[in-house]
Order: structure tokens, then C-alpha cells, then sequence
């Protein structure tokens, strides 16, 4: 089971992930927060993670359409709705529903 390390607006978290699970819902489902508010679909960008160690696996084609719309993201931005959990990984969770005051939008489907 890959290892995620989340770093959250009050503090870091740790949790084993089941392997293939998107990490949005590993994320969520360990208590993390995080906004999601168009269901795991690459079209809103609120489930960006900053990836600060391990791979997050390649980026399809629908995250790199949606994330070259934001001019200011750091290079190691991805979606949280897009991660396939297949190895440990370290990600900075950007928005979380406590700190922006929203709804985090429906459940993402696996």
C-alpha cells in the first residue's frame, strides 16, 4: 500500500492508500477536506496538490488542458481527481473546504 504524506492547513497527515484509488478520495476518505467541486472531472482545478516527493504518474490530456489555463501554478501542480495512488507520495493539499469556507462539492466516482 503506497504511503501519503499530506501537508494541510493544520499540519501534515499520514495514511496508507489503496493501490489505484485516486488520491482525491484516499485524501478525503483519511479526513483531508479537500474541495472537488466539479466530481473528479479535470474541469475546476480545486483538488490541485503541489507533489513535493514521489511520482504521481503521468499527466493526461484532459489536467494539462484545464491546468494551462492557470498562469501562476507552480511546476509540480496536479490534480488530486487525476492521481492514481501506485506509489508513496508527499503532496501540499492547496485548497481545503475549512480554510476557503465552501462547500467541497460532490464525491468524485473511483
Amino acid at each position: 500500500m503506497p504511503t501519503i504524506t499530506a501537508e494541510i492547513a493544520s499540519g501534515s497527515v499520514f495514511f496508507d492508500a489503496e493501490t489505484g484509488k485516486k488520491l482525491v478520495l484516499a485524501l478525503e476518505d483519511n479526513g483531508v477536506d479537500i474541495l472537488h467541486r466539479c466530481g473528479g472531472n479535470a474541469r475546476c482545478t480545486t483538488c490541485r496538490v503541489e507533489v513535493i516527493e514521489g511520482d504521481a504518474g503521468e499527466m493526461g490530456e484532459a489536467e494539462q488542458a484545464i491546468l494551462s489555463t492557470k498562469g501562476d501554478l507552480a511546476p509540480n501542480t496536479r490534480l488530486s481527481c487525476q492521481i492514481r495512488c501506485d506509489g508513496d507520495l508527499h503532496v501540499k493539499v492547496v485548497n481545503q473546504a475549512s480554510v476557503t469556507g465552501m462547500d467541497a462539492g460532490t464525491r468524485p466516482v473511483d
